[in-house]
Order: C-alpha cells, then sequence, then structure tokens
C-alpha cells in the first residue's frame, strides 16, 4: 500500500477555510461566528478572521451586535454577519427553439429581471441566434440593473446535446442551428460560461424545486414541439460520452410512438388533420379555435368539457405518452416520470390517463408520471441553479475583479 503526502501552503488552507465559511451560510440567514463553528468545527479565532475576510471582500455583511438585534441579554455581545445576495449576479439562458428568454438573478437565487423575444420558424441564420441571445442578455440586465461586470456565471439552456464545452455533436443540422457556438458567444460576458441541453437543466430544476425533490432516480420529459429527457440516476444529472444521454431519436424505433414529436405538436397536427379531411363532428369546440385552427391547449381544454374529438386525440396522445415513459422508466429504473415545459399544466389530462396505462406497459414496481408546476420557466428555473452552483462550488476562485462590494 502506498500513499501520498499531501502539501497544502498556508494560503491554500486560508483560502479553503474562507470557502468552507462561505458555502456555511449561503442561505443568507444571519449568523454567528458560533453558528459557523458549531456546522464547521473550525476554531473561533479562525472563523472571526475569515468572517473579517469576506466582510472586506464583499461576500458578507456585518449586521448589527446580538444585543442591538434583541437576541442576546448578557456579557459581550457577538457580531452578527450574513450572507451579502449581492456580491455578485448569475444569468439563467432559455435559449429555445422560438423563444429566447433570460433572467437575472443574485446569489440568493431570487430574479432581479428578465427580457425575452422570439424567432420565427424562417429566422435560421446562426448569427441572428448568437445576435438575439447576446441582446436578450443586455435587455435582462438593464432591467435588473445590474452591470456586466457584476456577472460571475451565465448557463445557458438549448434544445440540443452537449459536451463539457458546450459544444454539440456535428453533422446535425437543427442541433448546429439551435447551439451556433454559443458558449464561444458568451464566453466573454462573465468567468463562468456553461451551456447545457435544456432538458436537463428542467431535470436540475425540478430535482431543486419542483417534482424530484424527494427523488434520487426520475426523468424529465419536455414535451412540447419535440420530446427531450433530462435523467436523474442515484442522484446524478446523466450526461454520456458527448451529452447526448437523453436523446430521444429512439422513439423512430419504438411501436406506437414512431417518432420526436412532442405532445404539443402532436396534438395541434391530429386536430388539423380531422379539420382537413372534414371529420370534426358538427359543434365541436375546436370548430371555434380561431383562424389558425386548435392549438395543443384548446384540444386539452375541449376534452375535458367531453369534445368527442379531443377526448379522442388525448387518448391517443396518453397511450403514446405512456409508451415512451416506459421506455425511458424501465430503461433506467426510475420512480417517476415528470412532463415538463410550457404544455405541462395543460397536458394533465393526457398525464392522468398515461399514468394508467403505465401500468400495463411496466412491472411492479410501477413508476408514475406527473405534470410539472414550474412551466414554462423550468428550463431557465434549472440554468439559475446551476450558476448559483457553479459559484457557489468556488467562490474565492472567481477573478478578483469579479467580486463586488454589496450595494448601499
Amino acid at each position: 500500500m502506498t500513499s501520498s503526502a499531501v502539501v497544502t501552503s498556508p494560503q491554500d488552507l486560508r483560502r479553503s477555510n474562507a470557502a468552507t465559511v462561505l458555502r456555511t451560510v449561503w442561505d443568507g440567514a444571519p449568523f454567528t461566528a458560533s453558528d459557523v463553528i458549531a456546522t464547521t468545527g473550525l476554531t473561533r479565532s479562525t472563523v472571526l478572521g475569515m468572517c473579517d475576510e469576506l466582510v472586506q471582500r464583499g461576500w458578507i455583511t456585518e449586521l448589527e451586535d446580538a444585543r442591538s438585534a434583541g437576541t442576546y441579554q448578557k456579557g459581550r455581545p457577538a457580531r452578527r454577519y450574513a450572507f451579502a445576495a449581492e456580491a455578485g449576479y448569475v444569468v439563467g439562458v432559455d435559449a429555445g427553439w422560438h423563444r429566447i428568454a433570460a433572467t437575472v438573478a443574485d446569489l440568493g437565487g431570487t430574479p432581479r429581471g428578465a427580457a425575452e423575444a422570439s424567432l420565427g420558424e424562417a429566422d435560421t441564420d446562426p448569427a441572428l441566434r448568437r445576435e438575439t441571445v447576446l441582446a436578450v442578455l443586455d435587455r435582462a440586465l438593464t432591467d435588473a440593473g445590474v452591470a456586466r461586470e457584476e456577472v460571475l456565471a451565465i448557463v445557458a439552456g438549448v434544445p440540443a446535446p452537449t459536451d463539457a464545452a458546450g459544444t454539440s455533436p456535428r453533422g446535425h443540422e437543427f442541433w448546429e442551428r439551435m447551439n451556433p457556438a454559443l458558449a464561444d458567444a458568451l464566453s466573454e460576458q462573465a468567468p463562468i460560461v456553461e451551456v447545457e441541453n435544456d432538458a436537463n437543466l428542467a431535470a436540475v430544476a425540478e430535482g431543486a424545486v419542483g417534482g424530484g425533490t424527494d427523488l434520487q432516480s426520475f426523468g424529465v420529459l419536455l414535451s412540447g414541439e419535440r420530446f427531450g429527457s433530462g435523467l436523474i440516476v442515484d442522484g446524478k444529472l446523466l450526461r454520456g460520452r458527448s451529452g447526448g444521454a437523453g436523446e430521444l431519436r429512439l422513439l423512430d424505433l419504438v411501436t406506437g410512438v414512431g417518432g420526436p414529436e412532442g405532445l404539443g405538436y402532436a396534438a395541434r397536427e391530429m386536430a388539423h388533420e380531422a379539420m382537413a379531411n372534414k371529420t370534426v363532428p358538427p359543434g365541436s369546440a375546436l370548430l371555434r379555435a380561431g383562424t389558425a385552427g386548435p392549438d395543443a391547449e384548446h384540444v386539452f381544454a375541449a376534452a375535458l368539457n367531453g369534445d368527442p374529438l379531443a377526448t379522442d386525440i388525448v387518448a391517443q396522445l396518453a397511450d403514446r405518452l405512456a409508451r415512451v415513459c416506459a421506455v425511458i422508466a424501465t430503461m433506467l429504473d426510475l420512480e417517476r416520470i415528470i412532463v415538463a415545459g410550457a404544455i405541462a399544466p395543460a397536458a394533465e389530462p393526457v398525464v392522468a390517463q398515461a399514468t394508467e396505462l403505465l401500468r400495463e406497459y411496466t412491472h411492479p414496481p410501477h413508476p408514475t408520471i406527473t405534470a410539472s408546476t414550474l412551466g414554462a420557466d423550468v428550463v431557465r428555473t434549472g440554468a439559475l441553479q446551476r450558476a448559483v452552483a457553479l459559484v457557489r462550488a468556488d467562490p474565492l476562485g472567481l477573478p478578483a475583479r469579479q467580486t463586488r462590494q454589496r450595494r448601499a
């Protein structure tokens, strides 16, 4: 058996201790040195020294002492501190197929400003997509009143697999269009930049504040125009060799599914086909959907009201969804599949029927299907969660110029 000694310099030890203190108090609640000592086991002199340094660097602020705050009566009052959530900011971006949206948040995850823009079907130029992302980022920072140099991390979600460098595989026109070197375009906007698959970020969001908070193994299924899945197994996000874990091109091979088209797309196409073939029953609510014709929300709402055609479409979609979920959940032994994205709240009729059908397609213990409550912002929510986590992992490793004093 061999061993190697690890030599830690005083500077490294000091930085490690400061980072430990900072991560311990990141939730923002007021604290004293005694609170940190009890959590970390560091000595009082070390903790007080670290707190003085972190105050000087702008990461925490010193509050009124315990006696002034009314929480201490005898002896020398304890010094009180709080994490400075405005020591820096993070940005979460959802660079979707037709919508680019960005939110700026402080280091506690509280949103401070947002912006978004739309891209049409004909807007396929890579330069236009990059310019739109940067323009939306600028508008979100303006809305938040945050200067660019105050941004510590940007995480962007794209509907394409990405590797560790934020690059999508070559040779796939859609992926290249959705991720036209966004990591390079954002590289000068913050010291930390990450471009990640949108379904993976949705899974991060659901695991942090959504339907997966109590689970170790679950899947998230973005279900609008195309299916895409983010997979958490044994508490870890699956990414694969080139970031392609969860890509659902394999659905072309699944009987009763036949392709990766999502619930929103499929519901709309089924309704439009029925109207084109003049098979819509007289009096159907779908005939009153307007000049653009019924979309998925029209179909789901009509099904809840007993419309025969909409009810049939929902039944077909439920079977399709159950088969997709059976493939994913059985292969990875998942406890739950969470249907997410803007369509999720309206898709409850499909989800409810699919849950029952899933019992026919799987063996005990049966997985379940639920609809996400995070709505259209699920990818942005995951991007912000990831951005804060990246800063929190090594806050003192950021360039010194990026650390800002708390605003007055």
